[in-house]
């Protein structure tokens, strides 16, 4: 049985920019068919190499595969569809497989408009693979599709072709049992520009016990689960001495919410030495960092140097649409908190929605330059299809091509702006953030790890402004204010939206969430006060 996976080939300028990430899932995908005994795997990672169409077809027919899968976020769900068209174009007898977090939710959008794809994985991929791959292997495919949890697919019968989804698949449960296979990815293509050393993406939590309204984390997940410290620092371990990985994010929506556990992988590092090996970075909100104020010499002790916060400004959002409460003044704290601990800190800014204007997106500038972050970041709002935040302002989005859904392009146009002007007023705050930081700030900010890794950032900055990457700026024609009128975003206005029939899915994640009282539903992320407790997690026996 030979499975060959599929990583593929998109770009959007956004946080490309800073490196080549490796994509994990694969890793942990071929981790789980290995240990079962499925060890002809091989990996295709498209996008590093920017593979064209017709060299993506060269490596694929030289595979021979019985299974051809790939994976897909939603502004890369066409370059999935069509890698796949072309394996069922060069092997029409092998079983064509799409999973993430798109297909789980959108599988009646992506199997009418991709009818080769033969079945899409629903959720976490390790046990649903694994059991689909049983089931070709020993000859139960397509006679018993119906009876794998977690599928999705068309069947014809006397009344024609229906789309099929199959009983939700439980979640992983023990997430301590995953051992990723490493070694299927080419570790001398994942490079940080800012450190120039190899990057990884593990994670040490799935899920989240927030359910904030704009995101898709907790409903793809549904379930919170922490990892073993000591088992995450393993794979850490592995990464640095095996894959000579110098640089690592951690995936997880926001790791610090556990708190009692992120400190233990906090000491486990240390413990291990594996700071003098390896740094690292996080997202996480506000409150976290105001919590652990007297814990942040600790973190950076464990060789954490890059927080990103999402620090939404209340002038800025309609919070009440996004389930957060933030607090300017905590903003600006938590900030200077992490500065003084010599952490480097990314001040996280979402710009884009209805009610934007250009006082609006100066006014982020302003809280910028006085909450002085190292870095800022402003993100065009992406309405995932898939959220209930987007039903509830499925009336403003008029655009449905999903591959410009990427966090550099508007969306949403606001109704005081067109779409060029809202890409030029961010672009000026980018050259005015960043023009301060290289002249009056980054070359003074003393010595060591934090300046050596600001001038990295910087670097990285300036060679994808270079190359007309960032932002995406060099495909829609910006090259300045002068270029606002023939900037072109090229939307596909052909695309339509077909109902994310996603109901199984957030009804029962949404109930589950509702029914652990007293905890309150959705104050994460860049604001919010709730924290996590005792009750909240059955699989953490106690929190700090």
């Amino acid at each position: 049985m030979r499975i060959l996976l599929i990583h593929p080939n998109y770009h959007s300028g956004g946080a490309e920019i800073a490196g080549n990430w490796p994509p994990a899932w694969a890793a942990y995908l071929t981790g789980s068919l290995k240990q079962a005994g499925y060890s002809d795997v091989r990996f295709i990672d498209a996008m590093t190499n920017d593979l064209s169409d017709e060299q993506l077809a060269a490596l694929i027919a030289a595979e021979k595969s019985d299974i051809v899968g790939a994976t897909s976020i939603t502004p890369s769900i066409y370059k999935a569809e069509r890698a796949l068209q072309i394996a069922r174009e060069i092997h029409p007898g092998a079983v064509t497989v799409l999973g993430g977090v798109h297909a789980t939710f959108m599988y009646q959008q992506v199997l009418s408009e991709a009818p080769w794809i033969d079945v899409i994985v629903r959720g976490e991929g390790e046990e649903i693979l694994l059991d689909l791959v049983r089931a070709i292997d020993e000859g139960r495919w397509p006679a018993e599709r119906r009876t794998i949890k977690g599928l999705a697919f068309t069947e014809t019968g006397p009344e024609g072709a229906k789309i099929v989804a199959t009983e939700a698949a439980p979640t992983v449960k023990d997430v301590d049992a995953i051992v990723a296979d490493w070694s299927i990815l080419e570790w001398e293509k994942y490079k940080y520009i800012p450190l120039n050393r190899r990057v990884a993406i593990p994670n040490m939590a799935r899920g989240c016990p927030f359910t904030c309204s704009f995101c898709s984390q907790w409903k793809f997940w549904r379930d919170y689960r922490v990892r073993d410290p000591k088992k995450v620092v393993d794979e850490i371990e592995t990464l640095v001495e095996q894959h000579d990985v110098g640089f690592f994010i951690l995936a997880d929506e926001e790791p610090t919410i556990n708190r009692k556990k992120f400190i233990q992988f906090c000491e486990e590092l240390i413990t291990r030495g594996l700071p003098a090996k390896v740094q690292w970075g996080i997202n996480t909100r506000v409150t976290d960092i105001l919590r652990d104020e007297k814990l942040l010499p600790l973190y950076r002790k464990a060789g954490l140097i890059h927080v990103s916060l999402g620090t939404e400004a209340a002038a800025q959002l309609k919070l009440d649409l996004f389930n957060k409460e933030t607090k300017v003044a905590d903003n600006k704290k938590a900030i200077q908190l992490l500065r003084e601990a010599g952490i480097v800190v990314e001040a996280q800014f979402i710009v884009g929605l209805e009610n934007e204007t250009a006082e609006t997106l100066e006014e982020t500038y302003k809280m910028a330059m006085d909450w002085k972050p190292d870095l800022a970041n402003w993100s065009m709002y992406t309405p995932w299809p898939f959220t209930s935040l987007f039903q509830e302002m499925s009336d403003k989005v008029e655009i449905f091509d999903f591959e410009k859904y990427n966090f550099v392009t508007p969306i949403l146009k606001p109704q005081a702006m067109e779409r060029a002007e809202l890409l030029d007023r961010v672009m000026n705050n980018y050259r005015r953030f960043y023009m301060r930081k290289a002249l009056f700030s980054y070359p003074w900010a003393g010595t060591g790890q934090r300046r050596r890794y600001l001038l990295g950032c910087l670097k990285a900055f300036l060679k994808s402004g270079v190359e007309r990457k960032f932002y995406d700026l060099g495909k829609v024609g910006y090259w300045g204010p002068q270029s606002k009128k023939n900037v072109h975003f090229d939307f596909d206005e052909s695309r339509t939206l077909t109902p994310a029939q996603t109901a199984d899915w957030a009804a029962n994640a949404d109930r589950s969430r509702k029914a652990k009282a007293p905890m309150a539903i959705g104050t994460a992320c860049g604001g919010g006060t709730e924290q996590m407790t005792e009750q909240d997690d059955a699989n953490v026996p106690s929190l700090l």
